[in-house]
């Protein structure tokens, strides 16, 4: 058993260290600090993040600074029509050697790393998008026969362009659902702006240093899970995600509003990030308002609106908006 004196001590020293990576990474992305955090969030809780937003907002940069900050051997694949799985997974060729013998080699593609980008993850078929689904679960894939382990830590950070829909196909909800979070990357504030014109259109860019590396990185992930959470809160998230579900009890008020809800790992992926936000903030233990905060992120890609509530004009997001109301506030209340 812990002693609560040593992981009082780890968890504010992974404080600290989160706090030493978000400032390197605010170097070179600038002005997006809630993105940042739950991609940080998403990292440190071990899991998957997809990240949506127009083209030209950032999205490669801040993959590309967060393996630098993160000490992690990353790859990038561009997803197109015509990518096969094998593209990503990699392929056996036939050898042959100097005595005239043959043998298949297994050549590695490039999931085989600690950190993938998957750039525009929904250009490529749902074939090839399946390749990714047992790689992003187990952190293994299986190739001829063969189980081959992947990098240790393995994230997926993938992205995906909201409003261009020609050539595309909508990722599957299995895979959606393996995603710890949906980052919605919007439009940068008018200062922020100004500050992004200023610190890339110099002489010198400003460049990241490494804070974590694969070791420390896994060594936080334990450490998160080992973090307090108080019964309030679990209570709160309980409630939250069976409210949003149409076939429960709790969730009569949105049965006419979503065809299907979140399921369990939705439940997993707010008892993870909740604590990932206490941290970045500073704090000991997750409270009611880490909750709320995280809601958005982790229910919106796992729910889907009905027919009757597209006609109704209405959306994922207010609806999630709604229930933390409905939800949260009776839980702080209580």
């Amino acid at each position: 058993m812990t002693d609560p004196t040593q992981l009082v001590a780890e968890i504010e020293a992974l404080a600290e260290r989160l706090g030493r990576a978000r400032s390197s990474v605010a170097g070179r992305f600038i002005g997006q600090e809630a993105v940042v955090d739950q991609v940080l969030a998403a990292l440190v809780c071990g899991g998957h993040a997809l990240l949506v937003g127009l083209p030209g907002l950032g999205k490669t940069l801040l993959v590309d600074t967060l393996a630098t900050v993160m000490g992690l051997q990353s790859n990038r694949i561009q997803f197109t029509p015509d990518l096969m799985p094998a593209d990503i997974l990699g392929s056996e060729v036939l050898d042959s050697a100097a005595d005239g013998s043959r043998a298949f080699r297994f050549i590695e593609g490039p999931v085989f790393c600690q950190l993938l980008m998957a750039d525009e993850i929904n250009r490529a078929s749902p074939r090839t998008q399946s390749a990714l689904l047992q790689a992003m679960q187990e952190r293994e894939v299986t190739i001829a026969g063969q189980h081959r382990p992947l990098g240790r830590p393995f994230h997926v950070l993938a992205t995906q362009n909201p409003i261009e829909q020609e050539g595309t196909y909508p990722l599957p909800e299995a895979q959606l659902d393996r995603f710890l979070l949906q980052v919605d990357v919007a439009y940068p504030s008018r200062a922020a702006e100004r500050a992004i014109l200023l610190a890339t259109t110099g002489a010198t860019e400003s460049s990241a240093h490494a804070v974590f590396d694969a070791e420390g990185l896994i060594a936080a992930q334990s450490v998160i899970r080992r973090m307090p959470v108080g019964e309030a809160v679990v209570e709160a998230i309980l409630d939250l995600v069976r409210a949003c579900r149409p076939g429960e009890a709790e969730g009569s008020s949105v049965a006419g509003s979503l065809a299907w809800g979140p399921g369990p790992r939705a439940a997993q992926a707010l008892m993870l990030t909740v604590r990932a936000r206490a941290l970045l903030e500073g704090r000991l233990a997750p409270g009611i308002a880490d909750v709320a905060a995280m809601a958005k992120p982790v229910l919106e890609h796992r729910m889907a609106l009905s027919f009757a509530a597209r006609a109704r004009g209405e959306t994922l997001s207010g609806l999630i908006d709604r229930m933390v109301g409905q939800v949260l506030r009776l839980e702080a209340a209580a």
